[in-house]
C-alpha cells in the first residue's frame, strides 16, 4: 500500500508540474506605409490559409491537454496606438479553435496605419505578450516585415529575455517596392531581429508568395515542440 501511495504521490506530481500549453507562438505583422491594402490582404488571408493547410492543422491540433496558443497582432509605428491584436491568445484544441482564428483573421478590416517601419517597437510588444505564457514550455516570436526599421527603438539595442526565440519572414520581391535588396534585408534580418540558438529566417517573394512561405515558417516552429518532450 505504501508503495502505492508514493506512485500516487508522484503521478500527482508530475500531472502539476506537466505544462498547461505546449507553445506560445505571437505573429507580428508588417502594415506600415510601403504595405498597400491589396497587400494587406495577402498577408492576412495567406497567414489564414496557412494555418489552415492540413500539414500545419494536423499539427495545431494536437492532444487537447498541450494546446498550442496563437496571438495575432499588426504593426507599424512607434507609438503604441501604431500596435493593434487582432487575435488575442486563443488555445488551439479543435477544428472550432482554428476556424475560430482563421474567420478573426479573414474578417478583419484594415485601419489607418503609420508610414514608418518600428521594428523594434514591433518586438518589444511580442516579447511583452508573450511574457504572460509563463506555463508554455516553448514561447516563439514570429515577425513579418518588407523593409529595414527606420524609427522607435533599434532591434539590437533591445535587450532580450533568454526565454523568447524570434524568427523572421522576410518579404521582399518586385511587389516590395522599395530600395533595399532581398540580400540586403534579409542579412539585416538576421543581424538585427534573430534570437536564440533555435531562431531562422524564411523568405517571402512578394505578398502574392506570403503563404507558402508562413506555412513552410510554421511548419518548422511547432514541429520543433514534440508531445515525446512534454511527457519526458
Amino acid at each position: 500500500m505504501r508503495h502505492l501511495a508514493c506512485f500516487i504521490i508522484l503521478g500527482a506530481a508530475s500531472a502539476e508540474a506537466a505544462p498547461h500549453c505546449r507553445q506560445a507562438l505571437a505573429l507580428g505583422l508588417d502594415v506600415s506605409g510601403s504595405v498597400n491594402a491589396s497587400e494587406y490582404r495577402l498577408q492576412l488571408d495567406g497567414l489564414a490559409s496557412a494555418l489552415e493547410s492540413s500539414e500545419v492543422s494536423n499539427i495545431l491540433i494536437g492532444p487537447p491537454d498541450w494546446p498550442v496558443r496563437i496571438t495575432v497582432y499588426e504593426w507599424s509605428g512607434p507609438r503604441a496606438f501604431n500596435r493593434r491584436v487582432v487575435v488575442d491568445w486563443l488555445e488551439i484544441r479543435n477544428p472550432e479553435d482554428l476556424a475560430q482564428l482563421t474567420n478573426q483573421l479573414r474578417s478583419t478590416k484594415r485601419r489607418p496605419a503609420d508610414p514608418s517601419t518600428a521594428l523594434g517597437a514591433a518586438i518589444e510588444f511580442g516579447v511583452g505578450h508573450l511574457s504572460q505564457q509563463r506555463d508554455c514550455p516553448k514561447r516563439t516570436l514570429d515577425i513579418s516585415g518588407d523593409g529595414k526599421s527606420n524609427t522607435g527603438p533599434r532591434p539590437k539595442d533591445i535587450v532580450l529575455p533568454d526565454w523568447v526565440t524570434i524568427n523572421g519572414l522576410v518579404v521582399s520581391g518586385p511587389e516590395q517596392g522599395g530600395t533595399t535588396s532581398t540580400a540586403e534585408l534579409t542579412a539585416y534580418y538576421m543581424a538585427n531581429v534573430l534570437h536564440g540558438p533555435s531562431a531562422f529566417l524564411e523568405t517571402a517573394a512578394g505578398f502574392a508568395d506570403y503563404e507558402r512561405a508562413m506555412k513552410r515558417k510554421l511548419l518548422r516552429e511547432l514541429q520543433g515542440m514534440s508531445i515525446s518532450s512534454l511527457q519526458e
